[in-house]
């Protein structure tokens, strides 16, 4: 499957507001949880799928980032002035990612089993989908709060409400994207104009999932770690 990885976006340029003083002075992806910044973690199985390009895009605190990546491999994109949320910062990136359909990975989780890139890509079905979304059930999901994002009907397709909650990884085509009149948008959007075509679909992660959304997140994500001895 390795070669044929498509490019990765990987979001990076959120503020990060929900952490409060942990992220005055740097942008949340340089958060440590278990000595290792996010952004490393999420680089660390970015590199076991070996993509072609990996994207990282930046708004807040861009320069502390850019230097951490400084002598890598990975394309940061700042999103300026304004940033552009999840859809429009893949679309401003798709110059520089060259692929469809793309991968996309959120830093600010913790998976514990196998890489949840690799479990994507294993899934993934061009015929029948136009994105597949890595989704976690609710009784693996450690340090988030509130109800699921989705269930899965009997093909496998997303639908909104239910006990699953998106994970951070998805495989995307990409035509959409420039289907959408505003400049800064969700990729909500999308997914809702594929799920009415019946072109959204989902796979279950089977390990387990923290959300470092917010302070107590590092710690629930550390003990985690720890008790499953990762």
């Amino acid at each position: 499957m390795q070669n044929d990885t498509p490019a990765i976006m990987v979001f990076a340029a959120g503020f990060g507001t929900r952490m409060g003083e942990l992220t005055k002075s740097r942008p949340k992806p340089m958060i440590k949880v278990a000595g290792l910044p996010l952004i490393d973690r999420a680089l660390g199985l970015v590199a076991e799928v070996q993509p072609p390009r990996t994207v990282v895009n930046l708004h807040y605190l861009p320069n502390m980032l850019e230097a951490h990546l400084k002598g890598t491999s990975v394309i940061p994109v700042r999103e300026e002035p304004d940033i552009l949320e999840t859809g429009g910062g893949l679309r401003n990136a798709l110059p520089l990612l060259k692929s469809d359909p793309v991968l996309t990975l959120n830093p600010d989780v913790i998976w514990i089993g196998p890489n949840p890139l690799a479990v994507a890509l294993g899934a993934w079905d061009p015929t029948h989908m136009d994105a597949l979304l890595l989704c976690v059930p609710m009784e693996r999901v450690h340090g988030r709060d509130g109800d699921g994002d989705f269930h899965l009907d009997d093909n496998n397709r997303l639908h909104r409400g239910g006990d699953l909650v998106y994970g951070g990884v998805q495989i995307m085509k990409t035509a959409r994207l420039h289907d959408v009149p505003q400049t800064a948008f969700s990729l909500n959007v999308v997914w809702n104009d594929m799920a009415k075509d019946e072109r959204l679909h989902g796979v279950t992660y089977p390990g387990q999932w923290c959300d470092v959304g917010r302070p107590e997140g590092i710690r629930i994500a550390e003990d985690v770690l720890r008790h499953h001895h990762v």
